[in-house]
């Protein structure tokens, strides 16, 4: 998709699976100088505590999509399977990240440990495949879409050597950034599930 665009009405996406850094990369685009698209609905807590930037009406996005004209030249988030509801009349660009599948297990089942909520009954590794098999799916279908262009964002390596991965986000979005607000906003201190190294 041509990314010279000057009209700044695409549409910037942040997306990935659950406990994947969204809510971060959120308030990152927001210190960088981007416009958020979101709501009270969800307010910060144990596990998020500055917040997780959702817009309430995107969760009903399936049968409702009307809000996605409000989101022209701002950013809003949409979880990774909800995307292909999104209506291909828009353009969209889609900072998507990743995160270490186990870390993801680990922090989702930690966050409802401390919410007393019930999880999924199913294997780690099922968890894992199917998360991953859902995510391949999701890709292959942006690829397929005009409206869609996307770049995959490392939370893992956002924390360490944020750089490079914000350079791929300038890429993709055609515009100037805070790249120093962008970074420090970074708490390396809510990193919790992290993968023993070996």
């Amino acid at each position: 998709m041509n990314s010279d665009d000057t009209t700044n009405e695409f549409i910037t996406v942040v997306s990935g699976p659950p406990r994947s850094g969204t809510s971060l990369m959120m308030k990152m685009l927001e210190a960088g100088g981007l416009t958020l698209l979101s709501d009270d609905s969800r307010p910060a807590d144990k596990d998020n505590p500055s917040g997780y930037f959702e817009y309430a009406p995107v969760r009903h996005t399936s049968r409702d999509a009307a809000w996605v004209a409000l989101a022209r030249g701002r950013v809003v988030k949409v979880i990774y399977a909800l995307l292909p509801h999104l209506p291909p009349s828009e353009e969209y660009r889609v900072v998507m990240l990743e995160r270490d599948m186990e870390e993801v297990i680990d922090s989702q089942r930690a966050m409802l440990e401390r919410s007393a909520a019930v999880g999924a009954a199913l294997s780690r590794d099922a968890l894992i495949a199917g998360y991953r098999r859902q995510l391949d799916e999701v890709e292959r279908w942006m690829i397929e879409q005009p409206s869609f262009s996307y770049a995959t964002v490392s939370y893992n390596d956002l924390l360490h050597n944020p750089e490079p991965q914000l350079a791929r986000v300038i890429k993709l979005l055609a515009r100037p950034l805070d790249t120093q607000m962008m970074t420090s906003v970074i708490n390396p201190a809510l990193y919790r599930q992290r993968r023993a190294e070996i």
